[in-house]
């Protein structure tokens, strides 16, 4: 058994394996489907007009290979806040907490994005319009009504999740069939009722911007719709058989993910109004248009699909955002398991969640609410934080591979030597792609994580002496990181940039640094013995799953 001081005993309960495949399944099926498939269509169409289908198809093959490598990851290290963890065991604590850190802000601003994304499709509501109610301001941010509305949905968030794991999981999986079938109902009714083959070639030709236009609509709510599938790795530590069960979730969850939102944008490409596209792709719905689907739906005659689209605009997105705030937890979760964050962090209650945790992703939440910018401009920055938090999955795969061989991976990633630098190149380039604002921003959230370990560092009694701290392992991250920053500024994407890599010569540096970072990092791993260590304090959350009835700890269900 190892030893009670860490994981989740730490404050004298375990995190509780209640979850099956199902329920794992629906986390990250549920995740994926959100305010992306309202709002994330449209935006993709204005940067790359009709070959937006392609950016859709490329990310879907650039995150299924990360999804594939977090299905490998989950199966084999099933612990509570897999995407901080991973890196933990491949290059010590610093780079745990990183990985943790970026993720933690990635994971808990999606819920109140996602209630964001609800509340401005909403002001499409004609009710809403008829009494003279706004919810969204003219920039886009949120009115008092609006804040108020938020505020309660992330209330209702929270005490979901503190009800446990498993009401979390079955509350969870009625939501998701319904904003699962919803988005098919929706293609099946517009691509039957209002579809113009012409539109395929119009304003401009299939690709009115060519290739850039393609790679800028992927942070641009594509990347951000698709993303989720690790949330079942995040809830391993709650599953009741994570060796068979959270590999099979991820994989099933992103399948489907992908088919669904490569039909959305088909089908919202046939539909807009020609006339909106006669030269070029900037306004396909006409001006002041807010919810793509609701008003395809009302131009075909389909006022009943128009209704459905609005009771789905909160179904969607809280569903979404109610998994975000739990996952969100299990991340903080384990940066307090590290000491890296404060130790009530890990507060497990009687129902077996970590009740600290969820509690300040609802205080981070309505942080977030306050007046920033649109639902759209914050897509952005989420999908840069997610990149980065991904990029760490696949070389710590490659360096776990071969410093820890021992180990056992119930699912194994086909084709690793290809896959695994593919997959890292990948997350790079979604990075690049991001824009320089965004990862400049991002840097510096970093950098002001890097800023709390160090007050972690000093102030804690076991954590500067521990043998995973190890700052050679973990001292690829910043070189990495200011290099995004250095490629971004001298590219071609987002604001600031100065354009000065010429067009696919900007491409190739990107895959060069990412391949050159990823050899780098998996020589710099730590030694052996300091990741069997590593993986040797969260033991528990592996050998609850075989102990016998008899042995197992006071709270833990009979598998």
């Amino acid at each position: 058994m190892a030893n009670d001081a860490v994981s989740g005993v730490r404050q004298g309960r375990p995190l509780k394996r209640v979850m099956g495949f199902w329920g794992l399944m629906f986390v990250s099926l549920g995740s994926i489907i959100g305010s992306g498939w309202l709002l994330g269509a449209l935006g993709a169409a204005k940067s790359a007009g009709p070959a937006s289908i392609i950016s859709w198809v490329l990310a879907a093959i650039m995150l299924a290979v990360l999804a594939l490598i977090h299905a490998d990851l989950g199966a084999a290290y099933p612990v509570a806040g897999g995407t901080a963890r991973y890196p933990h065991y491949a290059f010590g604590a610093l780079a745990g907490f990183t990985a943790g850190w970026v993720g933690y802000l990635q994971a808990v601003t999606i819920a109140p994005i996602e209630v964001e994304g609800a509340i401005t499709y909403l002001e499409s509501a004609p009710w809403l319009k008829d009494n003279n109610i706004d919810l969204v301001n003219a920039d886009q941010t949120l009115t008092p009504i609006g804040l108020v509305i938020a505020a309660i949905s992330l209330l209702l968030f929270t005490m979901v999740n503190l009800m446990g794991a498993k009401w979390l999981s079955d509350s969870n999986i009625g939501v998701v069939i319904w904003k699962t079938a919803v988005p098919i109902l929706t293609v099946v009714v517009i691509t039957a009722l209002l579809f113009h083959p012409g539109n395929f070639s119009a304003g401009g030709g299939f690709a009115p911007n060519g290739f850039h236009g393609i790679f800028a609509a992927l942070p641009l709510g594509v990347v951000f719709a698709l993303q989720g599938f690790e949330q079942a790795a995040q809830m391993a530590g709650e599953a009741r058989d994570p060796k068979k069960d959270v590999a099979k979730a991820i994989i099933t969850a992103m399948a489907i993910g992908a088919v669904v939102y490569i039909l959305l944008e088909v089908a919202f490409i046939g539909a807009v109004d020609p006339a909106n596209i006669l030269t070029n792709w900037d306004k396909p719905l006409g001006a002041g248009a807010f919810g793509p689907y609701y008003d395809l739906a009302l131009a075909a005659g389909a006022g009943w699909l128009a209704i459905v689209l609005l009771i789905d605009a909160v179904v969607s997105p809280f569903g979404t955002g109610l998994v975000y705030i739990g996952t969100s937890a299990r991340i903080s979760y384990a940066l307090g398991e590290d000491d890296a964050l404060p130790p009530w962090l890990t507060a497990v209650s009687k129902r077996g969640v970590p009740w600290g945790s969820i509690l300040l992703a609802f205080g981070v939440g309505l942080i977030a609410l306050l007046p920033f910018p649109s639902w759209q401009a914050l897509v952005g920055l989420v999908t840069d934080a997610t990149a980065i938090m991904y990029a760490f999955a696949p070389v710590s795969l490659a360096a776990l591979m071969r410093q820890h061989a021992g180990r056992e991976h119930p699912y194994r990633l086909p084709w690793p030597k290809v896959l695994m630098p593919f997959g890292f190149v990948a997350a790079n380039l979604i990075i690049y792609w991001s824009g320089f604002e965004s990862t400049w921003k991002i840097l510096t959230a970093v950098l002001l994580g890097r800023i709390i370990f160090e007050i972690a560092l000093h102030r804690s009694k076991t954590l500067k002496t521990r043998r995973d701290l190890d700052w050679r392992a973990a001292s690829w991250i910043w070189p990495w990181l200011i290099g995004l920053v250095v490629l971004g500024l001298l590219g071609r994407y987002g604001k600031g940039s100065l354009s000065i890599l010429p067009e696919w010569v900007d491409i190739a540096f990107v895959v060069a640094f990412a391949l050159l970072i990823f050899y780098y990092a998996i020589g710099l791993a730590m030694k052996p013995e300091d990741i069997a260590a590593a993986v040797e304090e969260d033991e528990f959350e592996f050998e609850a799953i075989d102990l016998p009835a008899e042995g197992r700890p006071a709270g833990q269900p009979n598998l």
